[in-house]
């Protein structure tokens, strides 16, 4: 059994040897016990997020992982602001016109929409220190996954806890997050998914094609990233 020395030690060499997490400019603290490893501080983008935490569970001795990561947001924006911003982008996405929505703020709950035809779930949103909840049910996969891009494409966001069920229950496969990731790069209005292909195997998600600046690459990249369920993104698009 490595004592607590020596897991904290291998988890912060493999993020120094990671290029996405910069820990001189980001640091993390990092706290081990029982098995439970603890992350805390704020890092650069969703990328060093998931990429730390799947170089933390892989360390021999860590059997779990408390996650207090949060991205810096690309704008500083008040928790009324960000929830009102993915109010408006759920209320707006055709893939949940369906679905009732919800918002909570400040311990009081309000529904922004009913939806009393051929209902497909309830989404209920709340906002705490930058961190989007998304709560209650969706109907598929592919919406729950939809639901938490358009969550961390507000730009104040710090973080999303994608809480929702699917109901009923959904086998969950690469395919479905192949077919998330290209919906979300449909959605993306600075993304020509039609030139974009895209491949998922065991939740690392390979992109291929082409996209026209560099901007635009990264971009098709980070809706790859923000897909719940998605562990990695190979970048294969050429600038052209």
């Amino acid at each position: 059994m490595l004592d607590k020395e020596h897991i904290i030690k291998a988890v912060r060499a493999a993020f120094e040897r990671e290029p996405r997490i910069n820990l001189h400019r980001y640091p993390v603290h990092i706290d081990f016990g029982d098995g439970v490893l603890t992350l805390e501080g704020e890092v650069e983008d969703i990328a060093a997020k998931k990429l730390g935490l799947e170089l933390a569970i892989a360390v021999p001795g860590v059997s779990g992982i408390v996650d207090r990561l949060h991205v810096v947001p690309a704008t500083r924006m008040g928790d009324g602001a960000i929830l009102d911003a993915v109010r408006d982008a759920l209320l707006q996405e055709p893939a949940l016109q369906n679905c009732t929505i919800r918002v909570k703020r400040k311990g009081k709950e309000e529904t922004v929409r009913e939806s009393p035809v051929d209902p497909q779930g309830v989404i209920e949103v709340s906002v705490t220190d930058g961190v989007v909840l998304l709560d209650n049910h969706v109907t598929n996969l592919v919406q729950k996954r939809l639901a938490g891009v358009l969550a961390w494409w507000v730009p104040g966001s710090r973080d999303v806890i994608n809480g929702m069920e699917v109901a009923p229950p959904e086998e969950d496969s690469d395919d479905q997050v192949t077919k998330a990731v290209r919906l979300a790069l449909k959605r993306d209005p600075f993304v020509n998914v039609d030139r974009i292909r895209v491949s998922t195997r065991n939740s690392v998600v390979t992109l291929e094609g082409n996209a026209p600046t560099d901007t635009q690459k990264e971009m098709a990249e980070f809706d790859a990233w923000y897909v719940f369920g998605v562990d990695n993104v190979i970048n294969k698009l050429e600038v052209r």
